[in-house]
């Protein structure tokens, strides 16, 4: 698995990456079961997984325990809750395993070893940043104005393959609609 995480690294900064095997000596493999919990609202948030094979779920709960689905993090992505890894505060959200899934996990004290000794790695932790906010910012705009069956469009365009991979359930949580309403619209397409 530690191949994977390294093509991805190199696929990032190119070839030339020196400190390289160090880089990689900083992350562990986590076999997360399916439903497994990786992190609950409150705990500290002690990694950034990358995910070699496998799905995430990243939600909150709402007041009356209703999930609501921030993002589906699948193979060849970063997943953490970002703010409470930072700043060692309590999460906000959740992650959990939707599948069974392998994860290459770095903890903070790795983490910042590797920011101090891999200068290169900067450029990765910004583009796993900017990517991270992008993506939040773009659902949350795209969603706020579209009707729930272009949000279902929008998955099957820019998505497809969580239609087959996660439960409808799931699904509708992700696009932020009621399951019932997803499966009848989804019934249409």
């Amino acid at each position: 698995m530690i191949e994977v995480l390294k093509q991805h690294i190199v696929k990032r900064l190119g070839n030339d990456i020196q400190n390289l095997d160090f880089v990689l000596s900083k992350f562990k493999l986590v076999e997360a079961k399916r439903n497994q919990q990786l992190l609950m609202q409150g705990e500290t948030c002690k990694y950034v997984y990358f995910v070699a094979k496998g799905c995430l779920q990243v939600y909150v709960h709402d007041s009356e325990m209703s999930e609501t689905t921030r993002d589906i993090v699948t193979e060849d992505n970063w997943c953490s809750e970002l703010i409470s890894f930072g700043s060692g505060q309590p999460a906000m959200e959740n992650i959990r395993a939707v599948e069974p899934s392998q994860l290459l996990a770095i903890d903070r004290k790795g983490f910042q070893e590797m920011m101090e000794s891999v200068p290169q790695f900067d450029k990765v932790y910004r583009q796993i940043l900017e990517a991270s906010y992008a993506n939040s910012v773009y659902r949350i705009n795209t969603f706020v104005s579209l009707s729930a069956l272009d949000r279902i469009k929008w998955l099957m365009e820019f998505r497809p393959t969580l239609m087959t991979r996660i439960s409808s359930k799931l699904i509708a949580s992700y696009l932020g609609i009621h399951k019932d309403v997803f499966s009848r619209l989804k019934a249409k397409l």
